[in-house]
């Protein structure tokens, strides 16, 4: 059993293979500070799970009472899974952005919001007929919503913030709530899912709180330069190995963003102009398999490569045309 330490305090990672999506394994950190022990995200909900926090915590003496706080990178059901089960344990205090507040309480008025803005994008992007089981989904959650709920109080957090010492770095792109928690006198970041080692991390289409479309690409591109310029020993990822290496392996993420801008861009100026045909173009069976992933890159790159000029798009008959310039 592993553990990182450095100038008084250790992190102990639960770092467990899953074959949930294509990340390989899924990620927590229990972080001691010398003082008090702190859960960061808190992975899945499943019996696996719950069993590898256990063993992490009892190899290095500890147990779940011995807990004091959960912090959170953001709001994915792969970083939450066993908070309700560790509040049950132990009244702990709970800590996230205040974005991530009302995806976590899940709101009823935000995951009606939620809803409309990807029935009207789905529309607008031609492909209402495929997001069918999508907005499905999104309704079951607007009428189950207290099964999803954590249960307590949320803690907000934002750039400028500190906890235990640790700057509170505002990341979003791959979620609007991504956080990361920068021990900058160890040269440690805890950085969710904004960088993963061997694949790309999604940077996931979702409104703001208003309701306003997020430009996911950008934010994610300019996160990556941002936690590039740190002195980073290790980088606490969500997904995958414990990053030594974070400018290199950031490196290659922001020239896999600008190949897939520039190959998006090609499909376009060959004569594909709708958002639908684009995705398929591009991903072919992906496209019916896992539509909202791709039909969200697509989207994504389709705003960045609109933001820096390269295409123009028109609305014919309620449905975005894209044309390269």
């Amino acid at each position: 059993m592993i553990s990182i330490k450095k100038k008084s305090r250790s992190v102990y990672p639960i770092i467990v293979p899953t074959s949930y999506g294509n990340v390989g394994t899924i990620n927590s950190y229990i972080l001691n500070d010398g003082d008090s022990l702190s859960l960061v995200d808190a992975g899945i909900h499943t019996e696996k799970y719950k069993d590898a926090l256990i063993t992490t915590l009892a190899a290095n003496g500890y147990q779940i009472s011995d807990l004091s706080r959960i912090l959170l990178t953001h709001h994915h059901e792969d970083h939450v899974g066993l908070v309700n089960w560790v509040l049950q344990k132990k009244d702990i205090p709970v800590y996230a952005h205040h974005e991530a507040i009302p995806r976590l309480m899940v709101e009823r008025e935000f995951l009606v919001m939620r809803k409309n803005f990807f029935t009207e994008l789905y529309i607008s992007m031609g492909c209402i007929e495929e997001a069918q089981p999508r907005l499905k989904k999104l309704q079951q959650t607007i009428e189950h919503k207290n099964e999803h709920a954590l249960q307590t109080i949320i803690r907000p957090l934002g750039e400028g913030d500190s906890i235990l010492g640790m700057k509170v770095l505002e990341t979003p792109g791959h979620s609007a709530d991504s956080i990361s928690f920068y021990d900058e006198e160890r040269q440690w970041l805890l950085a969710g899912d904004v960088v993963l080692k061997t694949t790309s991390s999604n940077a996931i289409v979702d409104p703001d709180l208003k309701g306003n479309r997020l430009h996911t690409v950008r934010q994610h591109k300019e996160s990556l330069i941002r936690l590039q310029q740190l002195d980073v020993e290790y980088l606490f990822a969500g997904h995958q190995e414990i990053i030594e290496d974070h400018q290199n392996v950031i490196s290659k993420k922001l020239d896999k963003i600008q190949h897939k801008a520039n190959r998006l861009y090609s499909v376009i100026k060959e004569g594909t102009y709708l958002p639908k045909e684009i995705a398929q173009n591009l991903y072919r069976h992906k496209y019916n398999t896992e539509f909202s992933l791709v039909m969200s890159e697509v989207i994504g790159y389709l705003d960045y490569l609109e933001e820096d000029g390269h295409l123009k798009k028109s609305l014919q008959n309620g449905v975005w045309h894209y044309n390269a310039q």
